[in-house]
């Protein structure tokens, strides 16, 4: 595991190189992975402006701001992501909002299908499901926890639909991007900085 975690780190970028890589792949008419069709570069457009809005808009709760600012331990938030993804659009800036809260957090993205053997140590059910936050303790560089590739209540709206109508349609898309719009990020927030405390219990244990 600390091989790979080495490997993706080598590769990792940060969150504005990131979009600007996706961004300049998107100018070339292209989209970011091994695959490349019109839908995917379709994806990451409108990706594309989902995660400019949501730069702008974006606000960290103040009690989680304030938990942030109090952690003690160095931390790197390794995100496996791809321009397509559009979870990985309404989530990374969340994540990014909430690592510039705190000197003690690091926020790195890796590439999905440029790092598969990563990919491989945090499946979802088998499936490469991203975008996936893997928690790294910076001084002792173990895995301390991990999150993705949706918050709890995003993630059974798609298994309700997808048991009611048998398919993850375009219906159920927008149901899920609507989801997102009326959280305005809250639930990612409460979630990840509870797995946070959750890991500084386990470190201090």
């Amino acid at each position: 595991m600390k091989t790979s975690v080495a490997k993706a780190l080598f590769h990792s970028h940060t969150y504005t190189n990131f979009r600007k890589i996706v961004s300049d792949l998107l100018k070339e008419g292209k989209s970011s992975g091994h695959e490349q069709s019109e839908d995917l570069t379709h994806y990451s457009s409108l990706n594309e402006t989902r995660m400019n809005r949501l730069d702008k808009t974006i606000k960290v709760d103040p009690e989680i701001a304030a938990q942030l600012k109090g952690l003690q331990n160095e931390y790197i938030w390794l995100v496996l992501a791809e321009g397509w993804c559009g979870d990985a659009a309404q989530l990374l800036p969340i994540m990014n909002k909430m690592a510039l809260e705190t000197d003690k957090i690091d926020l790195k993205v890796v590439f999905r299908d440029d790092n598969d053997d990563f990919m491989q140590h945090f499946l979802t059910n088998g499936a490469r499901s991203i975008p996936k936050l893997v928690i790294i303790d910076k001084e002792t560089s173990e895995v301390v926890a991990t999150w993705g590739p949706r918050p709890k209540a995003a993630a059974e709206l798609i298994i309700n639909y997808k048991k009611e109508h048998g398919v993850v349609d375009a219906t159920a898309k927008a149901e899920l991007q609507l989801w997102y719009l009326h959280d305005k990020g809250l639930t990612t927030q409460n979630e990840i900085m509870n797995l946070m405390v959750a890991s500084v219990e386990n470190i201090e244990a």
